[in-house]
């Protein structure tokens, strides 16, 4: 695929919620964390949806369904039907679908979402190895999936059944910081068996094909806290993103940030999708947005100026991502970004 790379922030004059029909918005990170609303999350949906902006709930946590999810969300504030929810579970449950036949066995490591989001599919969840499954699928499945369910995946694996994960996020957010997710669960097999399995979650085009199969987006907004799921995900599919800064990305990994991990625009919170975006545009040998102006030395960023420290961060952004041009900025930010409190 041969895309533009993208050197700086879009702006726009336009709020985002008028300039695009359809938010795909990730959860953890984004919507809440470890449960609990983020703040401004439940009052900003609130008011796109209003404005009809169609949201839509796309995750890669496979543990719940998406009965679940909706009534969680729901429970936060945020009104939300079963079919506003797409998760990695149903990415992957069609990904092995067109591969097994109809009604075959498949071995689930992982939670409740995996499981019926593979009876959707007409096909029926074992729980063994010994249970002669077609498939084995890996999931989230959750702080206290035991080891045992590890070794039951690599005894099918070895035994040549093809290996499906629902997704390789090898973190997950929690109230209490970050904890480790799916593909830290996917590496334990991986290492036990030698194998590689088939990914259907974001990044990868399985999710985005079921997203927007699900939702009929024709101007999809994707809205992220991570660069290398979200972001690169929205590349992958040639469309925008917001990165919000509410989750596991922050402002040294932005400016670092190789083409398929540049976001589209830049804000805090979800407050942003109420927005426009103001424009970075080149000031002498360097980028202006706001009060601030950043140029690229020889051997780090620099920040001069004054005003809202996202408008320096998106000028930061334009001078590191000009500088890397395909490859990631090695430049040192941390004295600008400390500038920013960031």
């Amino acid at each position: 695929m041969s895309q533009t790379v993208r050197t700086r922030p879009a702006g726009s004059g336009q709020a985002l919620s008028e300039a695009y029909d359809t938010a795909l918005l990730d959860l953890d990170g984004v919507v809440y964390a470890g449960g609990n609303a983020i703040a401004y999350a439940v009052e900003s949906l609130g008011t796109a949806r209003a404005g009809g902006m169609h949201l839509a709930y796309v995750t890669n946590n496979a543990l719940r369904t998406p009965d679940a999810v909706a009534e969680h969300l729901s429970e936060l504030g945020i009104p939300t039907d079963a079919s506003d929810v797409i998760t990695s579970a149903q990415a992957v449950a069609r990904l092995i679908s067109e591969q097994v036949p109809g009604g075959a066995r498949v071995l689930v490591i992982g939670g409740d979402g995996l499981r019926v989001a593979l009876r959707e599919r007409g096909l029926v969840p074992v729980e063994s190895a010994d249970d002669e499954p077609v498939a084995v699928v890996q999931g989230f499945g959750g702080p206290d999936l035991p080891w045992s369910r590890f070794a039951e995946a690599s005894f099918a694996i070895a035994r040549g059944v093809p290996w499906f994960a629902s997704n390789t996020d090898l973190t997950i957010p929690s109230a209490r910081g970050i904890a480790p997710g799916n593909g830290a669960a996917v590496e334990v097999v991986r290492i036990a068996t030698g194998a590689e399995p088939q990914v259907a979650g974001k990044p990868l085009p399985p999710m985005h094909r079921e997203t927007i199969l699900r939702t009929g987006a024709e101007r999809p907004l994707v809205v992220g806290d991570r660069l290398d799921t979200d972001i690169e995900g929205a590349f992958n599919g040639e469309v925008d993103s917001l990165l919000v800064l509410t989750g596991v990305t922050d402002g040294a990994q932005l400016l670092a940030a190789p083409p398929q991990h540049r976001p589209t625009y830049v804000d805090a919170d979800l407050r942003g999708v109420l927005t426009g975006q103001p424009e970075v545009v080149e000031a002498g040998d360097g980028f202006r947005c706001g009060g601030w102006t950043a140029t690229a030395g020889s051997e780090r960023l620099e920040l001069e100026g004054e005003g809202e420290a996202l408008d320096g961060l998106r000028a930061l952004c334009a001078a590191a991502w000009t500088a890397a041009g395909e490859g990631s900025c090695e430049l040192d930010g941390g004295k600008a970004l400390a500038r920013l409190g960031l």
